[in-house]
């Protein structure tokens, strides 16, 4: 299998829940996902919380209203079985668009 360059997108309008944006299906065991970019917008001026594999990666990063932002300043890597959640403060109009490579581990038996 050949890796993969990918986007994801989530428009999302609710608070206190943590956002999934690579899916339930967070990296499966025999995958790697490389992070290159995290862009969130929002209607408000939320704070954003960036967790990986239950580890606090991006700590209320403050957003300003109507402006996208970029959270990350270097790759992050999401090892495969491992959770990704993004966390907005409010409910206002919160958008996340994640660009990612995708490398699939080849499985021998």
């Amino acid at each position: 299998m050949a890796n993969q360059y990918k986007f994801v997108g989530i428009d999302n309008s609710t608070s206190g829940t943590a956002l999934s944006p690579l899916g339930s299906g967070n990296p499966l065991v025999s995958e790697t996902y490389v992070i290159k970019s995290i862009l969130v917008t929002s209607a408000g001026t939320p704070t954003v919380t960036v967790t990986n594999n239950s580890i606090t990666a991006i700590k209320s990063a403050a957003l300003t209203a109507n402006v996208t932002t970029e959270l990350l300043t270097q790759p992050l890597v999401v090892e495969g079985g491992n959770s990704f959640t993004v966390l907005s403060s409010t409910s206002d109009s919160f958008d996340v668009a994640i660009s990612y490579l995708n490398i699939k581990k080849e499985v021998t038996t």
